[in-house]
């Protein structure tokens, strides 16, 4: 009886419960239109996934409603509409530039503008220091000039 309740608890712990969709479509064309736009929608909850991968049961629920959406004939931009109202632009994986995101969207332009003007600034004044090291005083002209006549 032990080792029966041993092996129970070792299948346990390899069972997963997921939450399994099974709202019916119209057509197969609302299905398609309905994960694909389900998939471009950030999970609120898990932030890293889409409502498709995210197994979270706000995405569950969030998932369903995306699709009754669909079946009820509202177009793409009504369904983001409705979304980011709730959420913000948060749900969506491209975000709008607006004001509000312009940090967002500009940042990395900037910083690579900068990075490269110091790499710029740094590689002149290398350069720079190299020629002033390669220019021989007059001093060092002068025996340098004797080292040479001696030579030959």
């Amino acid at each position: 009886m032990r080792y029966l309740m041993l092996f129970l608890l070792f299948l346990i712990s390899f069972a997963r419960a997921e939450m399994v969709d099974t709202f019916q479509f119209k057509n197969q064309q609302d299905r398609t239109r309905a994960v694909a736009l389900a998939k471009s929608l950030r999970c609120p909850q898990c932030q890293n996934q889409n409502l498709v991968e995210s197994n979270s049961p706000i995405a569950y629920d969030l998932r369903l409603e995306v699709y009754k959406m669909v079946d009820d004939g509202k177009t793409d931009q009504q369904i983001i509409d409705v979304m980011t109202s709730r959420f913000g632009n948060f749900v969506l994986y491209k975000p709008p530039l607006q004001w509000t995101t312009a940090l967002l969207w500009g940042a990395p332009i900037v910083l690579l503008i900068l990075g490269m003007g110091l790499m710029f600034h740094y590689v002149r004044k290398r350069s720079q220091i190299q020629i002033k090291n390669t220019v021989l005083s007059d001093k060092q002209q002068q025996v340098l000039q004797q080292l040479l006549e001696k030579k030959q």
